[in-house]
């Protein structure tokens, strides 16, 4: 197994159409300096590549965002394949304005969490993402102290 010497995030996100809420979540991750990488695939299309990334995932990420909308099977189907923490972020949608999607990966079954962040809370994501890794990497804890001194002066 690859051991990651630096924190690393896998996004998943269920479509490329979810792309402009993920770049919220990527400026943020820039900001902490933190890598990561973005893959589509579906739950509902391909479930077995989403099978095989988090599977996978392990030997590459310290955490995994997954986004989708609307029935939103994707970050449960993620948690479900990985003992990584998963951050589902419900995307918005026509119908349901993003409820259906919310719903769908807050009510996840027992001993399958996806911890939830707001509709279409990307950057939220991205900063519980670095609170988590902050544990393991004592380096972003300064970035954190520093990130939210600047949120009290906004």
């Amino acid at each position: 197994m690859t051991k990651i010497q630096a924190p690393k995030i896998g996004i998943i996100i269920g479509s490329r159409s979810d792309l402009p809420v993920i770049e919220k979540a990527e400026k943020q991750l820039k900001e902490f300096g933190i890598a990561y990488d973005v893959t589509s695939a579906s739950a509902h299309r391909t479930p077995k590549n989403v099978e095989n990334y988090a599977k996978t995932a392990e030997q590459k990420y310290d955490l995994i965002i997954a986004a989708a909308g609307m029935a939103a099977a994707l970050p449960g189907a993620v948690a479900a394949h990985t003992t990584l923490p998963v951050i589902g972020i419900p995307i918005h949608s026509k119908g349901l304005g993003g409820h259906d999607a919310l719903f769908s990966i807050v009510q996840m079954p027992p001993g399958v969490p996806v911890a939830t962040v707001a509709i279409d809370g990307a950057r939220n994501a991205a900063v519980l993402a670095a609170q988590i890794l902050a544990l393991k990497y004592p380096q972003l804890k300064a970035k954190l102290k520093k990130f939210k001194a600047k949120l009290a002066h906004a």
